[in-house]
């Protein structure tokens, strides 16, 4: 297999693992229709980084940070709970402003966007035995060279990053068509979501 066909593959898998629907769609768009396209790319990057560590972590065979990480999946389930519920709480009550109907980012950094959405993603440690699914299935009989790997993990990445810009440009083409009244409904429904999505987290963490 060519390193060119291994990074498609990889792509592949990398926009197959973040296109289901979950906590983390819901947010990206969220902060996206609220604070403009920085924090809605911001949250995608910080998701597909995250994406790619557990995908270094199964590329490598790191057994022993696979093993801490399992190991501490409940306290880390129990940690995205509290903040998915958070966030939630914190959506319902959000009333749209004359800056975000008009365009314009809200108050707060993209770079915090991004890097609660990388821990938010790291909450997830199941998702290592995914990836090393997905290197067997995509490893030559011979294994992974480092080469191989490094192609590997930047295909997933890629991927990742790809579907996270589609779902920022689908909801800016629809941000500008969305009255207060609507946004308002939104927010009530995403923060009923994410807290749905937290209360899950916390029935997986006992």
């Amino acid at each position: 297999m060519t390193l060119w066909l291994l990074a498609l593959k990889a792509a592949g898998c990398g926009l197959a693992v973040a296109a289901p629907v979950g906590p983390m769609s819901l947010l990206c768009m969220r902060r996206t229709l609220s604070a403009g396209w920085r924090h809605g790319l911001a949250t995608g990057g910080g998701i597909a980084v995250g994406d790619a560590c557990y995908a270094v972590v199964a590329a490598l065979g790191l057994a022993g940070v696979s093993s801490f990480m399992l190991a501490h999946e409940r306290p880390l389930h129990l940690l995205a709970g509290v903040f998915l519920v958070w966030l939630g709480l914190k959506t319902w009550l959000l009333r749209p402003s004359a800056k975000s109907l008009a365009g314009v980012g809200e108050a707060g950094s993209w770079r915090a966007a991004f890097a609660s959405s990388v821990l938010l993603t790291l909450t997830n440690p199941p998702t290592i035995i995914m990836f090393a699914a997905i290197f067997t299935a995509l490893a030559p009989a011979s294994g992974l060279d480092p080469a191989a790997a490094s192609v590997t993990v930047a295909g997933v990445f890629v991927g990742s990053l790809l579907w996270w810009c589609g779902v920022v440009a689908a909801v800016l083409a629809l941000r500008h068509g969305i009255g207060g009244g609507a946004r308002t409904w939104i927010d009530r429904l995403a923060g009923v979501a994410l807290c749905a999505f937290g209360v899950a987290e916390f029935r997986r963490a006992w």
